[in-house]
């Protein structure tokens, strides 16, 4: 048990998906696990474990940003021995090939984050995804016929950006293709610690042409992005 976590030993399965929302944490675990079982409350940030397809998987709510998903992940593999994460999540595109209801896997996270630059010193680390996730996602997406993109996301500590999306202008021409708040300190902590990390967003916004989907086609790609994540999970 940790200040933020009151699961014991052994409740979680050795492969966690990451929402941010909480509430997604119990839809995930209510709508697609058999037999879920509540292993976290602290805080609310719920955490629940349960199998899909007959194997077992759990879901922790990571909260908002990266400092708060710093806390549950180094808490997962630490204390927890949590062996792959993944990341499930929705961003802003920040590149016009990238349309919504897409689903972006993070190849790499680039981030305006000091959580990340200031370890480094004067070394610019690269957080970059477990390549053998990576490719089980883009086999099983490419399989499933799903819309999908493979390459480079923000991880921004700023949701509201002074500038807009002027703030943000450099990173379309060097191939980001959105923005999103946590998948940079993910890939940094694993690689820290010698374990899996993927992340998968759904491209529910754009940045340049402002366009949004409805709560209705949200939820739908939200299923088939879940989906994807909880086979690569149970797989790795």
């Amino acid at each position: 048990m940790t200040p933020h976590n009151h699961a014991k030993l052994g409740d979680y399965a050795p492969a966690v998906l990451l929402p941010g929302d909480p509430l997604r944490a119990k839809w995930i675990a209510e709508t697609f696990f058999e037999a879920p079982r509540l292993v976290n409350s602290v805080r609310n940030c719920l955490g629940y474990t349960g199998t899909w397809k007959g194997k077992p998987v759990s879901v922790q709510a990571s909260g908002m940003g990266q400092p708060s998903l710093a806390i549950y992940v180094h808490e997962l593999i630490n204390v927890y021995g949590v062996q792959s994460l993944i990341r499930v999540g929705t961003c802003g595109g920040l590149n016009a090939k990238v349309k919504v209801r897409d689903v972006i896997l993070a190849q790499g996270a680039s981030t305006d984050s000091s959580i990340v630059k200031g370890r480094f010193g004067a070394f610019n680390f690269a957080p970059i995804a477990d390549f053998g996730l990576l490719r089980s996602a883009a086999d099983k997406a490419e399989a499933a016929g799903l819309r999908f993109h493979a390459g480079n996301l923000l991880s921004s500590d700023i949701f509201y950006h002074a500038d807009g999306f002027a703030g943000y202008d450099k990173l379309p021409e060097h191939g980001v293709l959105g923005v999103e708040m946590e998948a940079a300190v993910l890939y940094t902590l694993a690689a820290r610690f010698g374990v899996k990390a993927l992340t998968i967003c759904t491209m529910t916004d754009c940045l340049i042409t402002h366009e949004e989907i409805s709560a209705d086609e949200r939820q739908s790609s939200l299923t088939e992005m879940v989906e994807l994540a909880l086979d690569v999970a149970v797989e790795s």
